[in-house]
């Protein structure tokens, strides 16, 4: 009898979906989409690389859909603080620099792919990638939108002159952070790309 049992407790276990570390297995598919894109990462890349099968992801993360909005939430935390970092800046010309910097050191860091998952996740795909597409022009336009809000408080305080256009400024930055991703994913390098961003600043406006 006893051994009749052992052998159903064995059987079951083996069943049973092994157990992982969601929070790795979520960074590691991050770096997937980081890597290949929305379109480019296969169920077969993704619960290879996360070393789960696709019913435990399914149980775990939803669809494909909702592991790259995941993915995206764990790169912003990581990867896109500086942003928040940037906007807490005491002066809109210093929001500027340290939203620059931030970009330029983003997408050259040592170990991770060059360029950065939230500008190239999905710029180009097909049917099947719109809504990941759609996901990430919201998160740029997020980003934005807290540039542009920052800039019209810098007006507002006498920080940036009466005429500024936080709106364009917000875009004129947000412009240059995407260029700067583009060409790292092309190879340029942490100095090059800096000097980019040492070029752009040149035409802040005075305070």
């Amino acid at each position: 009898m006893h051994k009749a049992y052992d052998e159903l407790v064995e059987k079951a276990q083996v069943g049973r979906p092994r157990e992982f570390d969601a929070e790795q297995a979520l960074l590691k598919a991050m770096r997937v989409f980081w890597e290949q894109g929305y379109d480019g990462a296969s169920l077969t890349d993704l619960t290879e690389r996360m070393g789960i099968s696709r019913k435990s992801m399914y149980a775990a993360f939803g669809n494909k859909e909702e592991l790259f909005r995941k993915a995206l939430q764990r790169y912003t935390e990581i990867q896109a603080v500086y942003v928040l970092e940037a906007l807490a800046a005491e002066t809109a010309g210093e929001v500027a620099t340290r939203f620059l910097d931030g970009a330029v050191r983003a997408n050259t860091r040592p170990g991770c792919p060059p360029g950065c998952l939230g500008v190239q996740g999905a710029l180009a795909v097909g049917a099947t990638g719109v809504v990941a597409r759609d996901t990430l022009i919201a998160w740029r336009a997020l980003g934005q939108e807290y540039l542009r809000d920052r800039f019209q408080r810098a007006v507002d305080e006498g920080d940036l002159p009466a005429g500024a256009d936080p709106d364009l400024l917000a875009r004129y930055l947000m412009t240059i952070s995407n260029g700067i991703s583009v060409q790292a994913t092309g190879g340029a390098t942490e100095e090059e790309l800096q000097r980019v961003a040492d070029v752009a600043l040149l035409n802040w406006p005075p305070a």
